[in-house]
């Protein structure tokens, strides 16, 4: 009989102490969406990178990704304040966008990743630092 109530009682203080992770885990879920504004429920990621336009084709490197970028009306925008930026065509300057990022084929662009500019937060000219300059030519 001792044993029978000892093992209850047991059994009773572990299913009493359990916590329930899955419960809690819910709650922060949806305390998280209810204050998300609207700009973050828009489906758009914010990128801050170096960004260069050359050739006809655009490149944003953040520190884990490189992507592509889609010609449309706000990359020539971008554009046109990353030249008051530049001193060299080929200069990178640091830009802070939110964009659609896809990995759909595109002819143009090889990248894994593309990403089409929605909305330009940004544009600061590069890093100074002489050792990541390409020079083309005898200049």
């Amino acid at each position: 009989m001792k044993k029978i109530v000892a093992i209850t009682l047991i059994l009773t203080v572990f299913i009493s102490c359990k916590n329930d992770p899955k419960s809690d885990k819910k709650e922060i879920n949806a305390s998280e969406t209810e204050e998300r504004t609207e700009k973050q429920n828009d489906g758009l990621t914010l990128l801050k990178g170096e960004f260069v336009y050359y050739g006809g084709a655009a490149v944003l490197q953040t520190n884990s990704e490189i992507y592509g970028v889609l010609i449309t009306d706000k990359l020539q925008e971008l554009q046109k304040e990353a030249e008051k930026h530049k001193t060299e065509l080929t200069d990178m300057v640091q830009v802070e966008i939110r964009g659609k990022i896809t990995n759909q084929k595109d002819e143009k662009i090889l990248w894994e990743n593309k990403v089409e500019i929605v909305e330009i937060l940004d544009v600061k000219p590069g890093s100074k630092e002489e050792n990541n300059v390409i020079k083309l030519g005898n200049q």
